[in-house]
């Protein structure tokens, strides 16, 4: 193996050209030198005639640190912390807990794949993602539906109330039913139909104003089409639910985005289905 010494005197520390040295610690020339251009990891010895790049066997742990750090990892400017003083021990801790974190999230992920592609009964033109749902003020009215085509009967009357009480709705709109039965019934709904307000008014005898508090976390999925397609997307976000680990801990909602109301076609209308959730 070539190599040279500052001097003739024993204890001087044995030096490698910059490839030698390359070779040895399997780190391409390019890196060193992209390493001593930052500043971290300088020749112990440039000849000037030359300008050869000589490292010193005494510089082998500082390189060895280097590549071990960045193979977990760590950012050049990270290992320059430690460099200048940084705890070695608090920075691997501190990236222990991002892994932990990373394979937290990874590992939710997967049991999601694995879910889809176990649940062979579902339709997959559900995909369930879990969201937030912010807290909203609502003008809301309770009535009993003798089936669920009526819960469209009494929207209207429930509007002209608002308009006369002089609301406004919240940008962009959030208009959603409720039901309370904690059970499929197929007459004698309970149902509450909200509508998002940017204040609350006076409450009427027919509708009346309430602040529900923010959902945490959110199993919802897109419905698009006529409302009898619901039960297949409920069944759905149920299935996910088990399947992942959480627990329903609310009364599902049926968000209303698109309908009758401004799309001509049945197959345009667009709903979410929203499940308030937790972890097991």
């Amino acid at each position: 193996m070539e190599r040279e010494h500052y001097c003739e005197q024993k204890e001087a520390p044995t030096v490698y050209k910059i490839g030698v040295f390359s070779k040895m610690n399997k780190a391409t020339v390019k890196t060193l030198r992209h390493y001593d251009e930052i500043g971290l990891l300088k020749p112990a010895y440039v000849e000037s005639f030359t300008n050869y790049r000589y490292y010193s066997s005494d510089q082998l742990p500082i390189l060895h640190q280097i590549m071990a750090l960045r193979s977990m990892g760590f950012s050049l400017e990270e290992i320059r912390q430690v460099q200048e003083g940084m705890s070695e021990e608090m920075l691997l801790q501190q990236k222990r807990a991002q892994l932990l974190e990373q394979i937290a999230s990874d590992t939710r992920k997967l049991s999601q794949v694995e879910s889809y592609l176990a649940s062979n009964g579902v339709d997959y033109d559900y995909p369930v993602r879990i969201k937030e749902l912010p807290e909203v003020t609502v003008c809301t009215m309770r009535r009993v539906l003798k089936n669920y085509d009526e819960l469209f009967d009494v929207m209207p009357e429930m509007g002209a109330e608002m308009e006369l009480l002089g609301c406004e709705c919240l940008s962009p709109d959030y208009c959603f039913t409720l039901y309370l039965d904690g059970e499929y019934k197929d007459k004698d709904i309970d149902a509450q139909i909200c509508q998002a307000v940017t204040e609350a008014k006076e409450d009427s005898k027919l509708v009346h104003f309430e602040t529900f508090e923010k959902v945490e976390k959110a199993a919802c999925v897109m419905h698009k089409g006529s409302y009898d397609g619901f039960p297949k997307a409920y069944a759905a976000v149920v299935n996910w639910v088990e399947k992942n680990g959480y627990v329903i801990c609310g009364n599902p909602r049926e968000s209303y985005i698109d309908g009758v109301w401004n799309k001509d076609r049945e197959e345009d209308w667009l709903s979410e289905i929203q499940f308030p959730v937790t972890k097991k």
